[in-house]
């Protein structure tokens, strides 16, 4: 089998490199990949939103499956485009990607068919945004109505936050198009997970659940980026606790999907808060995350486990299909560049990945990386995730600082507390 993976970041990496440990995919490319895919496949330049390009590669190739990793090409609708093709594509269509690509639609979604969630209320309007938060409770969660590459929440714990967080995403058009409509929410606490899930619009398949880390520093302080790090599986999410996930949230909303006429298929990744032993949706998205695909991809035993799954899902015939996991626990420590998320420099020469990857039960998945003279080097904000296996979550957090400590580049930065709020529990 051939095998297409559209993307650049840590998730396709991961994603590629369990497709290449079985026996059933022969070739696998990444469009347009990184340092770290070129280890397991063939690069080729061609950027995920350029759905055209893709289709005549993927014809030209004669690719058995087209895996897609970003939001942005699924959201622009490369699925109806690859199906109509003649193409097989895993992933939902543009409709169904709606469910991450608006957030306003995604919280009418819920409100309309009773699915756990935060309070809200939209505005297409600054003046009107503004003039509600006057008289809002505080703490508030402010969202662009569109994509923003996972930065484009903003917690805000007095009114003046709030009225400035609006004036950045509606006036300043930090976001751009994305800020034009936000969704202002009530502020939930708990504890925050993910669960995945695959479905072929009837089976689902929850994939193991792990808990990612949001903000740039320690103690989830600072800005909102695409993802420090995540660990899996999360003590907080027990098995009673998984069913009823799936109960009151996934099978719901895929339920509701089918309703509307926007049949979902693919991975739906469940962003939940959970309290006093409930679990509410903080926001769904279309397409697995980064980085907790790369733990939860460590822990999948079957090499050909993860393409089973995936082809099964794209024919509509996932029932029957049962991944094996381990019982061991994978963390993931993402290295960024600094100053990332805000401005950060690029072409720094990355050092130790050799002597990091021989470590036993350590996998680094490249995202922000290229290959220049011989030389790996830093190509984006989130450069690296290092992510490694232990029999506790303790021992892979250890095995995973312990291979961090081995690589470095000028202004490499990464949190130091990934996983340490399941080693206190």
């Amino acid at each position: 089998m051939k095998v297409l993976v559209v993307g650049s970041g840590g998730r396709e990496h991961a994603l590629a490199w369990k497709l290449s440990q079985g026996g059933k995919v022969k070739k696998i490319f990444i469009a347009p990949g990184n340092a770290g895919t070129a280890m397991c496949g063939e690069n080729v330049n061609i950027a995920p939103d350029d759905i055209e390009a893709l289709k005549g590669f993927a014809l030209e190739e004669k690719i058995d499956l087209t895996v897609v990793g970003p939001e942005i090409p699924l959201t622009l609708g490369i699925v109806d485009t690859f199906k109509e093709a003649g193409l097989r594509i895993f992933g939902p269509t543009k409709a169904a990607a709606l469910i991450e690509g608006s957030k306003a639609f995604c919280k009418d979604l819920m409100a309309r068919h009773g699915i756990p969630s935060a309070a809200y209320k939209k505005f297409d309007d600054a003046n009107e945004a503004l003039s509600y938060i006057k008289d809002a409770e505080v703490p508030v969660v402010i969202k662009a109505d569109g994509l923003a590459a996972g930065k484009g929440v903003i917690i805000c714990e007095t009114r003046a936050a709030a009225a400035e967080a609006i004036s950045l995403m509606m006036e300043e058009n930090a976001f751009g198009e994305a800020g034009n409509s936000i969704v202002i929410e009530e502020f939930l606490t708990g504890e925050e997970v993910s669960i995945l899930a695959i479905t072929d619009g009837k089976t689902v398949i929850a994939l193991p659940p792990a808990q990612d880390h949001k903000a740039i520093f320690d103690g989830g302080k600072g800005p909102n980026t695409g993802g420090m790090g995540a660990y899996s599986p999360t003590p907080v999410i027990t098995g009673e606790l998984e069913k009823e996930v799936l109960d009151t949230v996934i099978i719901p909303v895929i339920k509701a999907m089918e309703a509307e006429g926007r049949r979902y298929t693919g991975v739906l990744y469940a962003g939940l808060m959970v309290s006093g032993g409930s679990p509410r949706v903080l926001e769904f998205n279309c397409r697995f995350g980064d980085p907790e695909t790369q733990p939860i991809l460590m822990r999948l035993n079957d090499g050909d486990g993860l393409f089973d799954i995936l082809w099964a899902a794209a024919e509509g015939s996932l029932k029957g299909i049962e991944p094996r996991w381990s019982e061991k626990a994978s963390v993931c420590v993402v290295m960024s560049a600094g100053g990332y998320p805000g401005g950060y420099e690029k072409g720094k020469i990355i050092t130790g990945l050799e002597e990091a990857g021989a470590m036993e039960d350590v996998m680094v998945f490249h995202a922000g990386t290229e290959r220049k003279n011989g030389n790996v080097v830093t190509s984006g904000g989130r450069v690296l995730g290092v992510t490694a296996l232990g029999d506790t979550i303790g021992e892979a957090v250890d095995r995973a600082y312990g291979a961090v400590k081995l690589i470095s580049w000028d202004g490499a930065y990464y949190r130091k507390d990934i996983g340490l709020k399941a080693i206190k529990r």
